[in-house]
């Protein structure tokens, strides 16, 4: 379905994109969503491990932040409204040495100047209570985090929009945008052309692309960085949620346990540079993406200042005892027989020229088009907020 003659064009429907055209559909704006896909959340939407976080990790202050606390809340309830099944299991943060007990007690920090509420410190002893599997010299006991199928709040959220008059055009990619009389004309790849005053881009992996598009310049650009997760055969090691304090010079919180809505656990992800904008697998490999990604400004300075630690996650993915040994810090039980290699997800790690990863969520605007050039997770948590926040921004 879409409409002829919209108010405002979204390009991309991953969640992001679905929550901005249910924002402005809210405020009686019509809208039609492009999507490149054949369906809606079918890159990182539908590639995450489905954890609904609380906001316990960012700087006070950011984005991050005040959209994670704020779009937790609108999350639950919109669920609540259409029925949408979820389950708040709670989690636990493990420092599993004391070299690690300042970056656990800064996350302390962090949980209560972002308002994250009931977290507590925990002892070893108590946390074996509540994951008796885990181990650690100390922890942090975050009951407000859960987990969700983040595929079917996208298509409720699709389903609001439609009931709204809003169009969604699937398979369909913007391959071309003229501005002319307040009017963007954008070509498409099916030889049609959709018109509006308004657009904004949510195109995720391709968000720094699909804005120069629309004549938007950025010192920000997109790196695909590939995580891969494994499945736990014996899924009664793990209770809920089971995370080591992460490394505060990256943007990713390291080797997991994660018990999804089906009860099944996943372990991981790695993180490691794609040879694709959608590369999932090691054999996922496109010559012209791959020269375009690693001529990427800031790429190599990153590489030089951080070599060991990409060289270890490239080792650990291509070597699965490597990954048994960071999950038995974790959770000592575990043993080689008990991971299935599963899927992977493509993280658009944002990256500036000077070779720092952006930690943040990055907006970029031009005449009468807005564009969403970095949404780090937790945007699927936070999507609502961030739709909001952009619609107020049109």
């Amino acid at each position: 379905m879409s409409t002829d003659n919209p108010d405002v064009v979204i390009i991309g429907a991953g969640i992001v994109g679905l929550a901005t055209a249910m924002a402005l559909s809210d405020q009686g704006a019509v809208v039609t969503l492009v999507e490149k896909e054949d369906q809606v959340a079918a890159h990182q939407t539908g590639h995450n491990s489905g954890v609904i976080h609380t906001g316990i990790y960012y700087r006070p202050g950011t984005y991050k932040a005040r959209f994670c606390v704020e779009g937790r809340r609108h999350l639950l309830e919109f669920c609540e409204e259409e029925g949408i099944p979820l389950s708040i299991t709670g989690k636990v943060i493990v420092a599993t040495s004391p070299a690690e007990l300042p970056a656990l007690d800064e996350l302390h920090r962090r949980a209560a100047a972002n308002g994250v509420e009931n977290v507590t410190r925990l002892t070893t002893s108590e946390l074996q209570e509540i994951e008796p599997e885990a181990t650690g010299v100390a922890a942090l006991n975050i009951p407000g985090a859960g987990v969700i199928d983040f595929k079917n709040v996208a298509a409720a959220m699709r389903r609001r929009v439609e009931a709204r008059k809003g169009g969604v055009r699937t398979g369909a990619r913007a391959v071309g945008a003229v501005h002319h009389r307040d009017v963007w004309a954008i070509d498409l790849s099916d030889s049609t052309q959709v018109r509006a005053p308004k657009v904004v881009t949510c195109a995720g992996l391709h968000a720094d692309q699909v804005a120069r598009l629309f004549g938007l310049s950025t010192d920000v650009r997109v790196v695909p960085f590939r995580g891969e997760y494994w499945h736990l055969r014996r899924p009664n090691l793990v209770r809920a949620l089971i995370y080591p304090v992460p490394d505060p010079r990256f943007p990713f919180l390291g080797v997991h346990f994660t018990k999804g809505i089906s009860g099944a656990v996943e372990v991981g992800p790695n993180a490691v540079l794609a040879f694709s904008r959608e590369g999932y697998s090691w054999g996922a490999i496109s010559p012209r993406e791959l020269i375009h990604i690693l001529r990427t400004p800031g790429l190599g300075r990153l590489a030089r200042k951080y070599w060991r630690t990409g060289g270890g996650e490239i080792v650990r993915s291509l070597v699965p005892p490597l990954l048994v040994k960071a999950a038995r810090a974790l959770v000592p039980a575990v043993a080689k027989g008990d991971f299935v290699r599963a899927g992977a997800g493509v993280r658009a790690q944002a990256l500036s020229s000077d070779g720092s990863l952006v930690d943040d969520f990055v907006f970029a605007e031009g005449e009468g088009v807005l564009s969403v050039i970095s949404a780090p997770s937790p945007a699927a948590t936070a999507s609502i907020s961030i739709g909001r926040e952009i619609a107020s921004k049109l």
